[in-house]
């Protein structure tokens, strides 16, 4: 049975150590991780999904962007433990993530991905025609859901992290960083 719940500071080295193996150290050089760098996730919006023996096997994020000047979301990673690929964890985190983001009030989830993956959701490149990345990404990976419909109608342009920024400082309790927001 596989248990999903929103993220907590201790999670980092077991959501560290799952992105590494999904995705390799070369990660950190991908467009969507240029938006995403020094900045939080968007609140309530970071999940994770644990197995019955409280294994940590998945993980998603989505973060405020401003999309061509209307606000936004970018979605990802989102990551499962080899392990337990197929079981519908990635569906099960993908669900949850949308539907919070509507109930709180989002227009719209931008993302970078597999398009026959993300279409099952409702995701399409044809919604990100106007947008760019800040980096090299391929357009049929560039996709976009729009939880209210029209809510990108006038975007354009560049795809800019807008959320809190955050400043790793030494945690108390342990070796793992503890990401703090930022002094304004």
């Amino acid at each position: 049975m596989i248990h999903l719940r929103d993220e907590v500071a201790a999670d980092w080295t077991a959501r560290e150590s799952l992105l590494d193996t999904v995705f390799g150290a070369e990660r950190v050089l991908k467009s969507s991780e240029a938006v995403r760098c020094g900045r939080l996730p968007a609140e309530g919006l970071a999940l994770t999904a644990e197995d019955a023996d409280g294994r940590f096997v998945g993980s998603v994020r989505l973060w405020h962007v401003d999309a061509g000047g209307v606000p936004a979301l970018l979605l990802g990673p989102l990551a499962v433990d080899p392990i337990t690929q197929g079981l519908g964890v990635g569906s099960a985190l993908m669900r949850r993530a949308l539907n919070r983001a509507g109930a709180l009030g989002h227009g719209a989830v931008l993302l970078v991905g597999d398009p026959a993956y993300y279409a099952r959701f409702g995701f399409s490149a044809a919604l990100t025609a106007r947008l760019l990345m800040p980096g090299p990404v391929e357009r049929p990976r560039f996709q976009a859901l729009e939880l209210i419909e029209g809510h990108l109608r006038s975007a354009a342009g560049l795809i800019v992290g807008t959320g809190a920024l955050a400043v790793e400082a030494p945690s108390l309790v342990s070796p793992e960083p503890a990401f703090l927001p930022a002094a304004a």
